[in-house]
């Protein structure tokens, strides 16, 4: 695959530096020593560094050769809370965390691109490398921008990557508009009356109400949405009693709501309080709902789409371009930085043969070390492309 012969020779030390962070994962907002790594090694290559941005987020800004445009360029840092059940040499030493969706390689790929950027500065202009923290529910791209990510470090675009298990190693998945969902969380406590077991006409039991109310959110997306439209709603968790011989006195129903267009986002809030209402009153339960609005939809700019695209067919060639690709319900608080500036957001195949293949967010996943030059190579020819006589 023709990646940039200098970042290629580089993969042995993107890898040590890759599967170090796996090692030692960090979650949102404590990202204290892969920030600490990320911003020793950006001081090393000769950028200008600046820590705490975010709280825990890094931006480290090189110049090149007299130019007036800026660019962006994002990685997320973070980990998640979940137990690793792999095995191999560079498995999670952290009990309950682990690197499950490949910040870790997103991470080292943008390393990868700023040591080479910062030796051979074949560029006009300003790249400013953004490494981001609690990218995983906490929204701390939002955090970033709150500090002044934009206004202190202005870029005329921003541009992040995933890697993607779905997909074969290189394959690019590149379009214009959504790609990936808004995603709002809700949490729904049901109130009744606490009885013994064996007299539950004693009290109010929530369950029933509960269970009502699982089927009717469902209904929401079978017979309230248009077919053709996308929404997914789903309920998570649920939580109710302490005891085997104990009616509870609540019931909590907890999850996430996906929808890719604004008024879809606001018809499902609407009819959701509608039906969580109507079903607690029809059971004569108390109800608190708590309806968070989160990651807005991750859309791409339709010229910023294509300069990203021209990029990734310099490095893995135009059969491995994938412009057809689908908008996904998953979300990214990327999201929040396409709304402050115009931008694009690509998604990056990393199965390989033998490894690469297991989706994320599982415990058994791992990030294919295979993607590390093309990642790399990606942003570095961006750079040098965009920023060529700026």
């Amino acid at each position: 695959m023709p990646t940039i012969d200098a970042l290629a020779a580089l993969t042995p030390e993107m890898t040590e530096w890759r599967r170090d962070f796996h090692a030692h994962p960090e979650i949102g907002f404590q990202e204290v020593r892969t920030s600490g790594i990320v911003a020793e090694k950006l001081e090393a290559w000769g950028l200008e560094v600046h820590r705490g941005i975010g709280r825990t987020g890094v931006v480290g800004v090189l110049r090149g050769r007299p130019g007036n445009r800026s660019l962006g360029l994002r990685a997320d840092m973070d980990a998640l809370p979940m137990s690793e059940q792999n095995d191999f040499e560079h498995c999670s030493t952290h009990d309950g965390v682990m690197h499950a969706c490949g910040h870790d390689g997103h991470t080292t790929m943008l390393l990868g691109a700023a040591k080479y950027l910062a030796e051979t500065r074949n560029f006009s202009g300003t790249v400013n490398f953004i490494f981001q923290p609690a990218e995983e529910g906490l929204t701390g791209a939002a955090e970033m921008v709150k500090d002044g990510l934009f206004r202190r470090f202005p870029c005329d675009a921003v541009y992040g990557i995933h890697n993607l298990p779905d997909l074969p190693l290189g394959t690019v998945a590149v379009r214009e508009g959504t790609v990936l969902a808004a995603v709002d969380y809700f949490s729904i406590i049901l109130r009744g009356k606490s009885s013994h077991g064996a007299q539950p006409h004693a009290g109010l039991d929530p369950l029933p109400g509960a269970m009502q109310l699982y089927g009717a959110l469902q209904s929401l997306i079978s017979r309230r949405v248009d077919p053709h439209d996308t929404a997914v709603l789903s309920v998570a968790q649920i939580h109710a009693g302490t005891s085997d011989i104990v009616i509870p006195e609540t019931v909590e129903l907890r999850g996430t709501i996906r929808t890719l267009k604004p008024a879809t986002r606001k018809r499902m809030d609407d009819l959701f309080h509608q039906v969580v209402e109507g079903t607690a009153a029809a059971h004569g339960l108390g109800v608190t709902l708590d309806y968070k609005r989160s990651y807005p939809p991750t859309i791409n700019t339709s010229e910023e789409a294509a300069v990203a695209a021209a990029a990734a067919t310099d490095i893995v060639g135009p059969e491995l371009i994938r412009g057809d690709f689908p908008s996904l319900t998953a979300g990214e608080d990327f999201s929040y930085m396409l709304q402050e500036a115009p931008g694009a957001f690509l998604l990056f195949g990393q199965a390989g043969a033998e490894r690469g293949r297991v989706s994320v967010h599982n415990g058994r996943y791992d990030f294919n070390d295979d993607l590390l030059p093309i990642g790399a190579s990606f942003f570095a020819r961006l750079v040098e492309r965009e920023l060529a006589g700026a």
